[in-house]
């Protein structure tokens, strides 16, 4: 689960065109594509990868938790620096090899398989490499999107995006699980690989040029990771997003890791009929994003960060409730009523994030942002695997959904509880005149503040 002012990007190098929608222009409709095609690959491996071990494998609770660790330890491993790398090279090339390199590891895997090679340590190298350029691909899209269609349709894009990701997750999972049950896991992993190598020729489509990022003179690895580290954690709304993301990151990533062994070992749910519960959870996002502009404007920008958390995540509860019948169903549909929950809020999130963040700062926040958020999933992950194996999937579900139905109360405390209206912060350039919000925007009745800093003296 995941980042700049509202005022004219003056580092972009052309004006910003408020009045298209996004989805018109040659470059987004571009990043888009990749995206798409990005996001259905991973959730292709994301559900292919532990049925490889669980399958083929014959792999128990602990080392599943162990896999789904390894396809989150990146975070905590590159994270930061992946934030620094990001500000200094243009984006285009860390997109294109991300995906490449991805695309080539998994071919690793079918390749093993058919040799009769294949075991658990391979699966844990793979997770963990994907992982790693996983984590750059998501740092560098999600700061090139000022880039390229300038800050004031932040919300329009980041929700198309979204919908991609929902779409994704619609399709992606019931697709993997025919091609799982026609194909086999391993060999499903191939077409995973075609969809990375199609998402970096779209990326190549892109033509928007962006210059080489300067570099200060004398700057230091180290020195710049903490300047990202500062901006993220001197602000106490940032900080209480942090806490809620993380919170749920980890209850959900042991939550997950538990459901894909539950629902074959427990359930006797097939590879098919597991594409297709998953599938629900696109459902659910893909209405989240389709519901974001009217719950936000209705709700307040402030309390839709944490309402739609606190009244979607107990719909967890169904899975560990569910036995055989139609009440596995019912447990589907609580996992896409939570889903469309946690849209809503990375929407909101996410597109104050970069709001309120500085050209210059975009690949630090997004990776501190991903590195105190997302690193606590490899922890659920194997948290999940040690609740496991020692008191069976079922109680690890009961635990870790308890644990994320907690997850809003980080933003219930923090100023965010009762702001309808969020402020927005500068540029990294002079401050030039207002710029309306797209009335497509989830926050557009937000108010253009002009604080000389925001909340933070590193903005």
């Amino acid at each position: 689960m995941t980042s700049g002012g509202a005022a004219a990007n003056t580092n972009t190098g052309s004006p910003e065109k408020p009045s298209r929608g996004v989805l018109r222009e040659h470059d987004f409709r571009n990043l888009f594509y990749s995206t798409a095609l990005s996001r259905f690959g991973q959730e292709v491996s994301g559900l292919a990868l532990p049925l490889v071990a669980v399958l083929s494998l014959n792999a128990g609770e602990l080392e599943v938790g162990l896999l789904a660790a390894m396809s989150s330890v990146a975070f905590l491993l590159v994270g930061l620096p992946a934030g620094v790398w990001v500000d200094r090279l243009r984006y285009r090339h860390v997109l294109v090899l991300s995906d490449v390199i991805r695309a080539v590891v998994l071919l690793t895997i079918p390749l093993a398989w058919w040799l009769g090679a294949l075991s658990i340590w391979q699966l844990y190298a793979v997770a963990l490499v994907t992982g790693i350029f996983s984590v750059f691909f998501d740092v560098a899209y999600q700061s090139c999107l000022p880039h390229l269609i300038g800050r004031s349709r932040l919300v329009d894009g980041n929700a198309s995006l979204e919908t991609v990701r929902s779409v994704a997750q619609l399709g992606g999972p019931a697709v993997a699980g025919q091609l799982i049950a026609w194909l086999t896991a391993p060999i499903a992993l191939v077409l995973d690989a075609l969809a990375m190598g199609l998402s970096a020729l779209f990326v190549f489509r892109i033509r928007k040029s962006q210059a080489q990022p300067e570099r200060e003179p004398g700057s230091k690895l180290f020195a710049d990771v903490a300047e990202g580290l500062r901006f993220v954690l001197a602000n106490p709304l940032l900080r209480a997003i942090v806490g809620s993301s993380g919170l749920f990151n980890l209850a959900f990533s042991a939550y997950m890791a538990m459901l894909i062994f539950f629902l074959p070992r427990d359930l006797g749910l097939g590879s098919g009929q597991m594409g297709v519960v998953f599938s629900v959870l696109g459902i659910g996002g893909l209405l989240g994003a389709l519901a974001a502009k009217r719950i936000t404007a209705w709700l307040g920008e402030g309390p839709a960060i944490w309402i739609t958390v606190a009244a979607t995540a107990p719909f967890a509860l169904l899975w560990p409730a569910a036995t055989n019948g139609w009440l596995v169903w019912l447990g589907a549909a609580g996992l896409g009523v939570a889903s469309f929950g946690v849209v809503i809020y990375n929407i909101a999130q996410v597109s104050f994030r970069q709001r309120v963040t500085p050209d210059r700062l975009l690949g630090r926040m997004n990776a501190t942002m991903r590195f105190l958020v997302w690193g606590t999933q490899p922890v659920g992950a194997v948290l999940g695997g040690v609740l496991g194996q020692a008191y069976g999937a079922r109680a690890a579900l009961w635990i870790a959904g308890a644990l994320a139905c907690l997850a809003f109360l980080p933003v219930l405390l923090s100023p965010l509880r009762g702001m309808r209206h969020l402020p927005d912060g500068e540029p990294a350039g002079p401050v030039s005149a207002k710029e309306p919000v797209s009335p497509d925007e989830p926050v557009s009745s937000v108010k253009q503040s002009r604080t000389n800093g925001g909340t933070n003296a590193d903005e």
